[in-house]
């Protein structure tokens, strides 16, 4: 009988049908079917099961668990919701994840040097005006995390011009990249930004890093993007540096509640720019193979690709 593993999600069948599809395909000899298509019997051959938002109970249900793999390169949910005894845990590294990520940090930071939000509220109010051109050499692009997805972001602005200084806990070296670390490094970052991106994964030493104090040592005038996790950024205060133009404009593509509730203040906020969720999407079928990959060498070899550090978070 062909091996078995588990697919554990609360997405709805539509949405988790194409993810499916790929992982049958990228896994010809394996079984991949959701807990509730499983037997018993099967339930008890189940060494990995792939997750995406599971109902940890489901987990439960697996009693020669091996290990968990993530669907998704964001794991602090389910490091929340499940024992400190739990099977490891690996989460997804897509290289394409990172190219798309990359690709979304450009693209927004060149919507922010290039005065974009401005000149969306002088249409609005059918003003013709032009403004001085600010190049990207004359641009400082402040990273909040140099792990895969900030990297990859670092290089993507370095090599179309722009400043670039990346920010990490523990120090780290990037060619043609001012880096920092620890506390100290962090507020030097911030000082130097004029457009501050948010990459860094969601901890207990991470959420609500960017509060009142943190985001009034960014560079007065400048802007923010955070790509990360909502709770890094303390919404209340981030409103706050906004109405006052300490921060000229924030494109926010992560919230606390997703989706973002229609009386939140960022919907109508002329300094916002609200994004569902969209910066970096998993892609079906390069992430099939990732996970593939991963679970053929634990198939030929017994190792474990576990990749998460508890007690980091990520």
């Amino acid at each position: 009988m062909p091996p078995v593993i588990a697919f554990l999600s609360r997405m709805s069948a539509d949405y988790q049908r194409p993810y499916l599809d790929a992982l049958r395909a990228a896994l010809p000899g394996e079984i991949v079917a959701p807990l509730a298509e499983l037997s018993a019997s099967q339930r008890e051959q189940v060494s990995v099961a792939i997750v995406a938002n599971p109902d940890p109970a489901d987990l439960t249900a697996l009693t020669g668990l091996r290990w968990i793999q993530s669907l998704w390169a964001g794991v602090e949910s389910l490091i929340a919701a499940l024992p400190s005894d739990s099977p490891p845990i690996t989460r997804l590294i897509d290289p394409e994840m990172s190219r798309t990520m990359a690709e979304a940090v450009l693209a927004w930071t060149y919507y922010l040097q290039r005065d974009m939000p401005r000149y969306a509220r002088q249409q609005t109010q059918r003003v013709w005006l032009q403004h001085a051109y600010r190049k990207p050499s004359q641009t400082t692009v402040g990273l909040l995390g140099l792990g895969e997805l900030g990297q990859a972001a670092a290089v993507r602005l370095r090599d179309a011009g722009f400043v670039v200084h990346g920010w990490s806990r523990s120090p780290k070296t990037l060619d043609g990249v001012e880096t920092y670390a620890r506390d100290d490094g962090l507020c030097a970052m911030l000082s130097a930004s004029d457009i501050v991106v948010s990459l860094i994964p969601l901890t207990a030493q991470t959420r609500g890093m960017l509060d009142a104090e943190r985001l009034g040592r960014i560079k007065p005038g400048a802007s923010l993007i955070n790509f990360s996790r909502g709770p890094v950024i303390v919404a209340s205060d981030l409103l706050d540096a906004l109405d006052r133009g300490h921060l000229t404009h924030a494109v926010l593509d992560v919230f606390d509640v997703e989706p973002l509730p229609l009386d939140s203040s960022f919907w109508d906020h002329p300094r916002v720019t609200v994004l569902p969720h969209i910066s970096a999407p998993t892609d079906h079928e390069t992430a099939a193979r990732v996970i593939a990959d991963n679970i053929r060498d634990f198939r030929e070899t017994g190792r474990v690709p576990c990749n998460v550090d508890l007690t980091r978070g990520y």
